[in-house]
Protein backbone atom coordinates (compact mmCIF):
# COMPACT_ATOMS: atom_id res chain seq x y z
CA UNK A 1 0.00 0.00 0.00
CA UNK A 2 1.41 3.38 -0.94
CA UNK A 3 1.62 6.29 1.43
CA UNK A 4 -1.05 8.14 -0.56
CA UNK A 5 -3.39 5.14 -0.40
CA UNK A 6 -2.77 4.72 3.32
CA UNK A 7 -3.42 8.44 3.86
CA UNK A 8 -6.67 8.23 1.89
CA UNK A 9 -7.81 5.24 3.95
CA UNK A 10 -6.92 7.07 7.13
CA UNK A 11 -8.92 10.13 6.02
CA UNK A 12 -11.88 7.90 5.14
CA UNK A 13 -11.68 6.28 8.57
CA UNK A 14 -11.56 9.70 10.24
CA UNK A 15 -14.70 10.73 8.35
CA UNK A 16 -16.43 7.51 9.45
CA UNK A 17 -15.52 8.25 13.07
CA UNK A 18 -16.94 11.77 12.78
CA UNK A 19 -20.21 10.47 11.32
CA UNK A 20 -20.50 7.82 14.02
CA UNK A 21 -19.89 10.39 16.73
CA UNK A 22 -22.57 12.68 15.30
CA UNK A 23 -24.93 9.69 15.33
CA UNK A 24 -24.08 9.05 18.97
CA UNK A 25 -24.82 12.68 19.86
CA UNK A 26 -28.17 12.48 18.07
CA UNK A 27 -29.01 9.21 19.84
CA UNK A 28 -28.10 10.74 23.21
CA UNK A 29 -30.36 13.72 22.52
CA UNK A 30 -33.20 11.42 21.47
CA UNK A 31 -32.72 9.34 24.61
CA UNK A 32 -32.84 12.45 26.84
CA UNK A 33 -35.95 13.73 25.06
CA UNK A 34 -37.61 10.36 25.43
CA UNK A 35 -36.89 10.31 29.16
CA UNK A 36 -38.47 13.75 29.48
CA UNK A 37 -41.48 12.50 27.54
CA UNK A 38 -41.87 9.58 29.96
CA UNK A 39 -41.80 11.96 32.93
CA UNK A 40 -44.34 14.26 31.30
CA UNK A 41 -46.60 11.35 30.41
CA UNK A 42 -46.41 9.99 33.95
CA UNK A 43 -47.28 13.42 35.34
CA UNK A 44 -50.21 13.57 32.94
CA UNK A 45 -51.39 10.14 34.09
CA UNK A 46 -51.18 11.26 37.73
CA UNK A 47 -53.10 14.44 36.96
CA UNK A 48 -55.74 12.46 35.11
CA UNK A 49 -56.15 10.09 38.04
CA UNK A 50 -56.54 13.03 40.47
CA UNK A 51 -59.11 14.62 38.17
CA UNK A 52 -61.08 11.38 38.13
CA UNK A 53 -61.18 11.28 41.95
CA UNK A 54 -62.11 14.95 42.31
CA UNK A 55 -64.80 15.14 39.65
CA UNK A 56 -67.21 12.26 40.06
CA UNK A 57 -69.53 13.82 37.50
CA UNK A 58 -66.71 13.67 34.95
CA UNK A 59 -65.61 10.11 35.71
CA UNK A 60 -66.00 8.92 32.15
CA UNK A 61 -64.03 11.84 30.75
CA UNK A 62 -61.28 11.44 33.34
CA UNK A 63 -61.06 7.71 32.67
CA UNK A 64 -60.56 8.40 28.98
CA UNK A 65 -57.87 10.98 29.79
CA UNK A 66 -56.15 8.54 32.14
CA UNK A 67 -56.22 5.78 29.51
CA UNK A 68 -54.84 8.21 26.93
CA UNK A 69 -52.06 9.27 29.30
CA UNK A 70 -51.22 5.65 30.04
CA UNK A 71 -50.98 4.95 26.32
CA UNK A 72 -48.76 8.02 25.91
CA UNK A 73 -46.54 6.80 28.76
CA UNK A 74 -46.31 3.35 27.17
CA UNK A 75 -45.40 4.90 23.84
CA UNK A 76 -42.79 7.09 25.52
CA UNK A 77 -41.28 4.04 27.26
CA UNK A 78 -41.06 2.34 23.88
CA UNK A 79 -39.36 5.45 22.51
CA UNK A 80 -36.88 5.41 25.40
CA UNK A 81 -36.07 1.77 24.74
CA UNK A 82 -35.61 2.44 21.04
CA UNK A 83 -33.46 5.52 21.71
CA UNK A 84 -31.31 3.53 24.14
CA UNK A 85 -30.88 0.80 21.54
CA UNK A 86 -29.89 3.45 19.00
CA UNK A 87 -27.42 4.85 21.51
CA UNK A 88 -25.89 1.42 22.08
CA UNK A 89 -25.64 0.89 18.32
CA UNK A 90 -24.00 4.27 17.85
CA UNK A 91 -21.50 3.48 20.64
CA UNK A 92 -20.61 0.27 18.79
CA UNK A 93 -20.27 2.21 15.54
CA UNK A 94 -17.95 4.72 17.20
CA UNK A 95 -15.82 1.95 18.68
CA UNK A 96 -15.56 0.13 15.35
CA UNK A 97 -14.77 3.39 13.55
CA UNK A 98 -12.09 4.21 16.12
CA UNK A 99 -10.46 0.82 15.50
CA UNK A 100 -10.62 1.27 11.72
CA UNK A 101 -9.16 4.77 12.01
CA UNK A 102 -6.32 3.49 14.21
CA UNK A 103 -5.57 0.71 11.72
CA UNK A 104 -5.59 3.16 8.81
CA UNK A 105 -3.30 5.52 10.73
CA UNK A 106 -0.90 2.62 11.39
CA UNK A 107 -0.94 1.60 7.71
CA UNK A 108 -0.15 5.18 6.78
CA UNK A 109 2.69 5.30 9.31
CA UNK A 110 4.11 2.06 7.96
CA UNK A 111 3.83 3.23 4.35
CA UNK A 112 5.49 6.53 5.20
CA UNK A 113 8.31 4.71 7.00
CA UNK A 114 8.84 2.42 4.00
CA UNK A 115 8.96 5.41 1.70
CA UNK A 116 11.40 7.14 4.02
CA UNK A 117 13.57 4.03 4.15
CA UNK A 118 13.67 3.92 0.35
CA UNK A 119 14.68 7.56 0.33
CA UNK A 120 11.69 8.49 -1.74
CA UNK A 121 8.35 10.00 -1.06
CA UNK A 122 5.24 8.66 -2.76
CA UNK A 123 3.06 10.59 -0.34
CA UNK A 124 0.26 12.95 -1.28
Amino acid sequence: MTTAEALAKWRDAERAVAVARRGRVAAEAASAAALEAVEAAQATASAAAATARAAESAVESAALAEASAAKTAAAARTLVQSANEDLATSETDVAMSDVAEAEAREHYRQAANRALARGTSDSA
